[in-house]
């Protein structure tokens, strides 16, 4: 298990000990990877600051014309300042991200993982990840070749579902234990412990 910034460290114990237990019982590569988010979108506060401080500027043009252009100037830049501050606390900065654009970087985040955790292993066995990115939202399980091919991808969208539901009422250690277990127990039937 890797990337568990946002659990505590008795959550960190017993997800270690269930992928632990998980790579026991089957021939397959089982990670489980989880992030508090897969990236900074630094730029975000800084576009929406820019976009607020020339909405200010066009709105003091409009409403006060004979405002000179210097005071104009800083009242638009401590717009720019301000929101973007604002903005750049995470809650709020994952909040003004595009649902698409988030995913599509915990997507990405997801397939390295992928590629370092288990294609890059010597031992070529099969195997999954099961990645969570938590200010996203995100989980999504990635699987190798030969996984892909004896295993259905609806087998791991159950998986998913259930996890999103045990997370959605509060449950994540749950949910993920119970991920944990059903991704086994899938990988259990196809790649038994020689």
């Amino acid at each position: 298990m890797t990337g568990s910034h946002h659990l505590s460290a008795e959550q960190r114990t017993k997800l270690h000990a269930a992928c632990e237990a998980a790579e026991a019982r089957t021939h397959a590569r089982f990670v489980l990877v989880t992030m508090h988010v897969s990236d900074r979108y630094a730029l975000y506060p800084l576009v929406y600051g820019a976009v607020l401080g020339f909405t200010a500027l066009g709105a003091l043009a409009l409403f006060w014309p004979e405002l000179s252009l210097r005071p104009a100037f800083f009242a638009a830049a401590a717009v720019f300042a301000v929101a973007s501050l604002v903005l750049d606390w995470l809650p709020l900065r994952l909040r003004v991200v595009p649902k698409r654009v988030k995913h599509a970087h915990a997507r990405t985040m997801a397939h390295h993982a992928f590629a370092a955790r288990v294609l890059a292993q010597n031992d070529h066995k099969p195997g999954i990840v099961f990645f969570v990115s938590l200010g996203e939202r995100y989980v999504e399980v990635v699987t190798d070749r030969d996984v892909d091919k004896r295993i259905p991808q609806k087998t791991w969208d159950g998986v998913i579902a259930e996890f999103a539901a045990a997370a959605k009422a509060g449950r994540i250690t749950d949910g993920f234990l119970a991920a944990v277990e059903s991704c086994t127990k899938v990988l259990e039937m196809h790649y038994p412990k020689a």
